[in-house]
């Protein structure tokens, strides 16, 4: 038993070997490459921290950091975030109420003029978001919806909910008909069991739509542009493009108020990535 246990490692610790060295190179490539990838990310902190030093004077590290930037960030851009934050959340809703139950038709009821209609969905996704405003806004004009929360929702939703819709369907289409079909045999009619069944099954696939949703509506900047013209309701995206203008030579604030628009959906990316990554159909089947 000895003796083969000392046959055995000799030929083992060469391909440890090989193997180690074909991961170290790999390992340094992939470290430039997040290095490089996470340098804005350094140097808008890094701004932040520098007062009012300009975009050519800052230095490669705060050595006597300040949080004027925040401050003034917060004191003059804290309702824009408030109104970013409700168009988010209020956008996730509508979307998410009105793109689920439309992706469950889609993948269980086969209907004429069903793949029409999925490639409209995906035709939609390749206009310009820009052509959209610019619709949008004569027709808002008209009802009365330019400079009003409930404008920047629905154009938000309008451009959210194709995309949300494509990817939930895609999931919903992969689950086993038998789930659905056991829940109609126990007297469930369909819309019962889409609450109580394929609802609970997709929750990673709504929670991931729920996410791009968000993150398109936090950084929407065009339809904020052109649908709003009043500091009333402005999100913080184009309440930074203005910023930038007036405070060009302040880079401490700009920067600040950049950082701390970035924390939300830093936050929610860290928070849903297990829901993104995790299956919940096995766990479901068994």
């Amino acid at each position: 038993m000895t003796a083969t246990q000392t046959m055995v490692l000799p030929t083992g610790a060469p391909a440890n070997r090989r193997r180690y060295t074909r991961t170290w190179p790999m390992t340094v490539l992939g470290i430039i490459f997040l290095a490089i990838m996470v340098f804005p990310v350094y140097w808008m902190i890094n701004s932040s921290l520098q007062g009012n030093s300009g975009a050519a004077t800052t230095d490669w590290f705060p050595f006597h950091p300040t949080f004027a930037g925040y401050e003034a960030a917060i004191n003059q851009q804290l309702p824009n975030l408030v109104t970013s934050l409700i168009v988010a959340l209020s956008t996730v809703v509508l979307t998410l109420v009105i793109a689920t139950p439309a992706a469950y038709g889609l993948a269980r009821f086969k209907m004429k003029g069903m793949t029409a209609f999925v490639f409209v969905l995906l035709i939609t996704q390749m206009i310009p978001t820009i052509v959209i405003a610019n619709a949008l806004y004569a027709l808002f004009n008209d009802w009365g919806l330019l400079n009003s929360y409930l404008g920047l929702i629905l154009a938000d939703s309008a451009a959210q909910i194709p995309f949300a819709i494509i990817l939930m369907r895609a999931f919903m289409a992969s689950l086993p008909q038998t789930l659905v079909e056991a829940a109609l045999v126990d007297g469930a009619n369909n819309f019962r069991a889409f609450l109580s069944i394929v609802v609970p099954i997709s929750k990673n696939a709504i929670i991931t739509a729920a996410l791009f949703t968000f993150l398109g509506a936090w950084g929407d900047f065009l339809f904020a542009l052109t649908l709003t013209s009043t500091p009333q309701v402005r999100p913080i995206t184009l309440g930074i493009y203005n910023y930038l203008g007036a405070n060009v030579s302040q880079w401490g604030p700009v920067m600040a108020t950049a950082v701390i628009a970035s924390i939300p959906a830093g936050l929610l990316l860290i928070l849903a990535q297990k829901y993104i990554a995790a299956g919940a159909l096995g766990g479901a089947i068994k």
